[in-house]
């Protein structure tokens, strides 16, 4: 069994898409509107994709800050420092529980935690 997508209801699409490809980098794959009202995107950069689904008839989507996703990157101190260029300002971090990881949430435009993960093994 492989891990193909998470899926995230957006309240916005564009500023989702935004965040998404411009924040955190990634490519969109592919974008579909299945039903009127409806539109779908999926982003990656190879493996385990993020799925973005608006739909008009649905309401604000609310997520708890019981969930994140997590994402690897090189150096957490410049990723923090393009990051505050960029404008985002909910950084919380960083959180180093050993000496091998360290690590920064933030969040997307709809609510969910994202975990900035730099390993040191």
């Amino acid at each position: 069994m492989n891990f193909l997508w998470v899926t995230i209801n957006v309240k916005d699409m564009e500023e989702s898409l935004n965040f998404y490809q411009e924040i955190l980098g990634l490519k969109l794959n592919r974008k579909l509107n299945p039903l009127p009202g409806t539109e779908i995107a999926f982003l990656g950069n190879g493996g385990t994709e993020v799925e973005l689904i608006r739909n008009v008839q649905n309401g604000k989507p609310q997520y708890g800050n019981d969930i994140s996703m997590g994402f690897s990157v090189k150096s957490l101190d410049e990723e923090i420092k393009r990051l505050k260029k960029t404008g985002v300002k909910d950084i919380q971090g960083p959180f180093q529980p050993n000496p091998t990881i360290k690590f920064i949430y933030i969040t997307d435009p709809n609510g969910v935690k994202i975990q900035l993960v730099e390993s040191a093994t």
